[in-house]
């Protein structure tokens, strides 16, 4: 029996920076009744109040649910009826400038310059920094066509490796590449999860869609915990309704 059951959330748990449809915010309550849950992902906490927790039906047990933007490096639990931080690690201003210059550099030595682009490229989001191929406000439809299996942004992330070599630098969600503080992962973030809910890893399973060699969940699967690779959120309903069913 697994006492907690973490969530990458674009891509597993909803569509590019989509909120939550309603049978993934019942099946999550449903899960709620038999386990804690954790979601883990790049967007900060705004995305995360937009995607999952106004998603979630008034039934949901809060007080188990972990939430865990910009890679685990911010903490949110709910408590006195609203979210509160727990924690949250910030670059520095030097440090952003550094990165921020470095993606510009990288983008113009690779030459993925798309066509089209939709708002800001490159978002501060405090404790990370993420570029967004298409811009932040891209659809969903062009998202999915630009990088479908990663090639692109492999090459980028490659580059950037280069030139911030004392960064951690991983692909996440679908045109997505997100900077953070050196060994910040989603291995970082489930360890922290740990200190702060005292749940060991290996009473831990993790659930997303990019668990392979240089995607965003692979940290999880490389820490040790039981993984699942799902290949978008319907799938996920599929394995959430199966671990209900083991669990009660």
């Amino acid at each position: 029996m697994k006492q907690l059951v973490a969530f990458d959330l674009d891509g597993t748990l909803a569509e590019s920076k989509q909120p939550l449809k309603d049978s993934m915010g019942e099946a999550l309550a449903d899960l709620l009744t038999v386990a804690h849950v954790a979601v883990i992902s790049g967007g900060d906490w705004p995305q995360f109040d937009k995607q999952v927790a106004s998603r979630l039906p008034e039934r949901a047990d809060r007080s188990k649910l972990w939430l865990m933007p910009t890679t685990g490096t911010k903490l949110y639990t709910y408590a006195d009826g609203r979210w509160n931080t727990v924690y949250a690690e910030l670059f520095s201003d030097e440090q952003k400038a550094a990165i921020i210059e470095a993606f510009h550099a990288s983008l113009e030595a690779t030459g993925f310059v798309p066509e089209q682009t939709w708002g800001e490229r490159i978002e501060d989001r405090g404790s990370q920094i993420t570029f967004s191929a298409l811009g932040q406000q891209a659809p969903l439809d062009a998202k999915e066509h630009w990088d479908p299996d990663f090639a692109k942004r492999k090459v980028i992330q490659a580059d950037l490796r280069q030139r911030l070599p004392d960064l951690s630098i991983n692909m996440g969600g679908a045109t997505s590449i997100d900077i953070t503080q050196k060994g910040v992962d989603k291995a970082y973030g489930l360890k922290r999860l740990r200190d702060e809910s005292g749940i060991p890893l290996d009473a831990m399973m993790f659930i997303g869609d990019a668990i392979f060699p240089g995607g965003n969940d692979y940290p999880a699967k490389e820490l040790g915990l039981d993984t699942v690779k799902v290949r978008d959120p319907d799938e996920t309903l599929s394995v959430i309704a199966a671990i209900v069913a083991c669990q009660k």
